[in-house]
């Protein structure tokens, strides 16, 4: 690595959207001066400015705005701050000792970093992760990329539509092509229940007559040069397609909304611990990772459905970092927090904190009525009632002081009724 030009810096923060935005300026907020953001793309704000509806910045300003001008709010203050930023930037490896190598226009860098954010967002699941048998013709895309092409590109993917999954950018894109003047015949989801918002299902299917068909899948894609039709089926309880109740429905596009995966490539290869739910690293309350000095926040640590949490725990995860950056006493892991009946993750995963802390939940099943409670060993200690709870919505719970301190475990499940 000797042709690389070495420089040494109190922060690194890898990736430039709305995650590594907040965070790096929060550090800079919160003391550290020499930090670096560092951007693959020739863009700031990562996928906001292609989100051109609204409903962005209901937690953090009061007012609804759109993915552009929701960045734009943070480009303005980062650019205020004078943080430098690197574009068209791509970390080529990140090694324990918190070396970060990048290669960009103007050659080969070598960041050696006291403290490291990671914030690389996420990606879309596509097709061949999921198997859908059939040919391999022009005409199916993922959600995101749809998006992409209608709103900063102009070009429009198709005029008879399927779109495979439930998610947030599916629903959106869906409603998006309608008023396009493309026919999304169907939103076929496999699940017993959608896995997006539901204001977006009433704002974007229900309010369009849009069909949903949960408890569906695409089985096989038809045609040859271009998508044909999409040959669809109910599953049972297992997600196991049912024989015989096949049915085709004629398109020329099939979309693909099924998931986000946090970009965790870089974190796996220099040893942060990760969760196989969240599939992002393993933190404590203040966002470090197993790798002490490391932080993480936003998508690559775990999914968010509403970008106002993305910042919020952006925030975190910046002031965190300045406060080991600047020789802050950190504290060992004092109590794992365990998962119980009816909840996919909690985060964070390890306490080391006697402060109020807030802990993010999500339930695996839609429920209304649901009390969810907080176990240490066998004793109830809090109960959290809910109107609804869903997949697809983030709970956020907070936990006092005088209750942490009296935990010596932690576990977290949605009650019996």
């Amino acid at each position: 690595m000797s042709d690389f030009q070495s420089r040494v810096v109190d922060l690194v923060v890898i990736g430039a959207g709305p995650a590594g935005l907040a965070a790096a300026i929060s550090a800079k907020k919160n003391g550290v001066n020499d930090l670096i953001l560092l951007e693959r793309n020739n863009w700031l704000g990562g996928i906001l400015p292609q989100c051109i509806h609204d409903g962005f910045g209901l937690e953090v300003f009061q007012e609804p705005l759109t993915g552009p001008e929701y960045a734009q709010r943070y480009i303005d203050e980062l650019k205020d701050l004078k943080i430098p930023c690197f574009l068209n930037s791509m970390v080529l490896e990140v090694t324990p000792k918190k070396e970060v190598f990048v290669a960009s226009p103007e050659g080969l860098f070598c960041f050696i970093a006291k403290a490291i954010i990671l914030a690389m967002g996420c990606r879309e699941r596509t097709r061949g992760q999921i198997c859908i048998p059939g040919s391999r013709p022009a005409g199916v895309f993922t959600a995101g990329v749809v998006q992409n092409l209608i709103n900063l590109k102009n070009v429009m993917v198709g005029r008879d539509v399927v779109i495979l999954g439930s998610g947030d950018i599916g629903l959106i894109i869906a409603r998006r092509l309608t008023l396009e003047g493309a026919k999304v015949h169907a939103v076929v989801e496999i699940m017993p229940h959608t896995n997006g918002l539901p204001r977006n299902v009433q704002q974007c299917l229900i309010d369009y007559d849009i069909p949903l068909l949960l408890s569906h899948t695409v089985t096989e894609i038809n045609g040859l040069n271009r998508v044909e039709s999409v040959t669809i089926s109910p599953v049972d309880e297992n997600l196991k397609p049912i024989k015989g109740k096949e049915q085709r429905i004629p398109c020329d596009t099939l979309l693909v909304s099924v998931g986000l995966i946090p970009e965790n490539d870089l974190s796996k290869a220099f040893g942060v611990e990760l969760s196989s739910v969240t599939a992002g690293a393993i933190v404590k309350e203040n966002l470090e990772t197993s790798v002490h000095g490391v932080f993480a926040c936003g998508n690559v640590l775990h999914v968010h459905d509403v970008v106002d949490f993305v910042t919020l725990e952006a925030e975190r995860a910046g002031k965190s970092a300045a406060e080991y950056v600047l020789g802050k006493s950190q504290k060992m892991d004092r109590i794992h927090v365990e998962t119980g009946d009816g909840i996919r993750y909690v985060l964070p995963q390890n306490i080391c904190t006697d402060a109020d802390l807030e802990l993010s939940i999500r339930v695996l099943c839609p429920g209304e009525s649901v009390s969810i409670g907080f176990f240490d060993d066998q004793k109830l200690v809090k109960t959290k009632k809910f109107v609804k709870v869903h997949p697809a919505q983030m709970i956020k719970v907070k936990l006092k002081k005088s209750e942490i301190m009296a935990l010596k475990t932690l576990k977290v499940e949605v009650l019996q009724k």
